[in-house]
């Protein structure tokens, strides 16, 4: 059993990536439902935080049917991360979570996200006085290094378990690569089967199926995998993967019904919890993939990204679920 600091998150965890603009609540909710062991927020600033800017505040939304949670947190200042994490604390997260892998420009321009990685003394400095100023579990997500001859993860591990955090996510890319080429797992192996490495260590990047999640349990021997971008309309990926690995066989897809059923509750939840039409708006990005496949649905896309009445897409949902059979649906 995976335990992170009190919490245990099963025998081999599946956990969905914080992902910028996509792992708000509605989203987890879904993910949660088909299979999710553990998940985290969209990545908070700690600027924001400590000086309460309301996007960033609302983003600590946490909801008890989706524990547990890790709420992650990023930013070049040690003392506004210090404060940060105190700030996340207060919202009763299982753990806090540091961002030490967004490769974005204007992040790691900064020197925060993957950034910090040119100033490993630097990120080992702040991750101990944020451990040092919680009482949760504290986990880090980062990358293999800043580029290709920068590739110091095994030695960046140990001083971050020395810092004491509880478990660490390694992205198999650096970040020169951004989201491009293949995500490099034997740097991940290397980290997990350092005979001083006693914490969990999930790796990410790559997986989109059941069969290459378990060709990767165990080619590499990590302790759990991270699933980022082939989740975003397709939560069903989690559930996938645990009947693969624990029979072998494939779950059938889901139908056109439980497409619909699934968008119809992010929907909901997102109207819920946005003000005004925000809700509406921010669903639009993701109509594209829960119907990825769907012959002729143009028409109906079009309509989705275009309404702005919450009624009006409830019935074009249902008008879909009629129209399109599972024997139409090609995967």
């Amino acid at each position: 059993m995976v335990k992170i600091g009190k919490h245990e998150i099963g025998e081999f965890p599946l956990l969905l990536a914080p992902m910028e603009d996509v792992s708000d609540p509605p989203f987890r909710a879904v993910c949660k439902e088909n299979g999710a062991d553990l998940m985290y927020t969209e990545f908070i600033s700690a600027e924001g935080l400590i000086r309460d800017a309301a996007k960033s505040v609302q983003k600590l939304d946490v909801f008890d049917y989706e524990r547990p949670i890790g709420i992650q947190i990023f930013g070049d200042k040690i003392e506004s991360m210090r404060l940060a994490a105190s700030r996340a604390e207060e919202a009763q997260p299982e753990l806090i979570d540091i961002n030490y892998g967004c490769p974005v420009k204007k992040v790691v321009s900064k020197g925060a996200g993957a950034g910090i990685l040119l100033d490993i003394p630097k990120m080992q400095q702040m991750t101990a006085e944020i451990v040092k100023q919680v009482n949760l579990p504290v986990t880090v997500k980062t990358r293999l290094g800043w580029d290709s001859s920068t590739i110091e993860i095994v030695e960046v591990a140990k001083r971050l378990q020395e810092a004491g955090i509880k478990a660490l996510t390694i992205h198999g890319r650096t970040r020169q690569q951004m989201y491009k080429g293949e995500a490099d797992w034997t740097m991940i192996a290397a980290v997990k089967n350092d005979p001083e490495i006693e914490i969990p260590i999930f790796g990410n990047g790559d997986i989109d199926s059941p069969e290459k999640a378990v060709e990767y349990k165990e080619k590499y021997g990590v302790d759990g995998i991270m699933i980022g971008r082939a989740a975003i309309g397709y939560p069903w990926i989690f559930n996938e993967i645990k009947h693969f690995m624990a029979t072998g066989e494939h779950l059938e897809p889901p139908t056109i019904k439980q497409r619909v059923d699934a968008v119809k509750k992010h929907l909901s939840f997102s109207i819920d919890w946005k003000p005004g039409k925000t809700g509406i708006f921010e669903m639009r990005r993701h109509y594209t993939n829960y119907f990825k496949g769907i012959p002729h649905f143009k028409p109906y896309r079009t309509q989705l990204v275009e309404l702005e009445d919450d009624q009006a897409l409830f019935d074009v949902l249902d008008e879909i679920s009629e129209k399109f059979s599972q024997s139409e649906f090609v995967s």
